[in-house]
């Protein structure tokens, strides 16, 4: 089993399972959420579309609101992919969280999964297109020696510098540090309600919140460094403010996955209970609990604890940026996406 392969997941109950398949556009580019957990056939199937160009027939969002009192619930809609995140995710979260950040009615927001899983991140089909990956990106290596060929002469011609690449990645990154960042600047109160899997830029998500949750079911990783990738959408420079260093060091240096009675240990959650169900209950009435209080002292607190950390998150989000800007096209990434297709360990070279 490789690294980041995952056993089935069970079923969920009715009442978070609904059927939102997720909407997916042109392939995202690389970028620090871990991949998206494919089957062998899943996997033929979406390079096939990425080829095409289309990843998915479906236009159902991937972001859904569902709003009771004073509370609003942002639910990860993408049951189907396991709460994997593309491109309209990155571009529907911003305009969500700006719109519930207007909206006076509510006063706290929980964020949640449809589904088995918070989220498996980034889908790793996504590695092989976009700004991110480099010029070799219209369809995935089929094995390691193909992803290290060379571009022919008359491809090398059309290919642009190895500048206007890397100021094309940063704009990308960055602009996808801002989708999860409208998350922690959002003036209400966020809880994250986690359960299953929550891998890369689930974790990101998670630690933009102000609060998170779990069941007993819950596993975390911040799992960018075993498919040859640092992490840049926030959770290395959040997670030392909520974890401490070592901790995150651990996390972060391993790629390993932690259960929820870890997490809790860490203080990377708050609390853990039995399953899912009782996780969104109890996320939904401590939302309700701090939607009862003053919204003007609530936004107050939250405003006067976020700025003493944002300028040390902000400066961290962009030193990544232009690291993963410079570096991000690595042999090691090649590696990583062969390895994958072809269902064997990595062997990193550090090249």
């Amino acid at each position: 089993m490789l690294p980041w392969a995952l056993p089935g997941a069970p079923a969920r109950s009715r009442r978070r399972s609904g059927s939102f398949p997720g909407r997916s556009r042109a392939p995202l580019g690389v970028l620090g959420g871990a991949c998206q957990l494919l089957t062998e056939t899943a996997a033929k199937t979406a390079r096939r579309r990425l080829v095409s160009g289309h990843m998915d027939d479906s236009d159902q969002p991937v972001l859904t609101v569902e709003r009771s009192g004073h509370v609003a619930t942002l639910w990860l809609s993408r049951p189907a992919k396991r709460n994997a995140m593309g491109m309209p995710f990155f571009t529907e979260l911003p305009l969500l969280m700006a719109e519930l950040a207007e909206d006076p009615d509510t006063r706290a927001i929980v964020i949640a999964p449809r589904g088995t899983d918070f989220s498996v991140g980034l889908d790793l089909v996504a590695l092989s297109s976009g700004p991110l990956a480099g010029p070799h990106s219209s369809k995935p290596p089929r094995s390691a020696s193909e992803a290290g060929a060379l571009p022919s002469a008359s491809e090398a011609q059309r290919q642009p510098s190895a500048a206007r690449q890397a100021q094309a990645s940063l704009r990308e990154i960055r602009r996808l540090q801002d989708a999860i960042t409208s998350v922690e600047r959002c003036p209400k109160p966020t809880i994250a309600a986690i359960w299953g899997w929550c891998i890369g830029g689930g974790v990101d998500l998670a630690a933009a919140c102000d609060v998170r949750l779990a069941a007993a079911d819950a596993r975390l990783s911040v799992r960018e460094t075993k498919v040859a990738i640092v992490a840049d959408l926030g959770s290395l420079q959040r997670l030392p403010r909520i974890i401490g260093m070592g901790h995150v060091a651990e996390l972060a240096f391993t790629g390993g996955d932690i259960d929820a009675e870890r997490a809790a240990a860490i203080g990377l959650v708050n609390h853990v209970y039995a399953d899912a169900d009782v996780t969104l209950d109890a996320a939904l009435t401590l939302a309700a609990a701090i939607a009862a209080n003053s919204p003007l002292a609530v936004q107050g607190t939250k405003a006067v604890l976020m700025e003493a950390e944002r300028a040390g998150i902000d400066a961290g989000l962009a030193y990544v940026a232009a690291w993963n800007a410079a570096f991000l096209r690595s042999d090691d990434l090649l590696e990583a996406m062969a390895a994958f297709i072809e269902k064997r360990p990595a062997n990193f070279t550090g090249t």
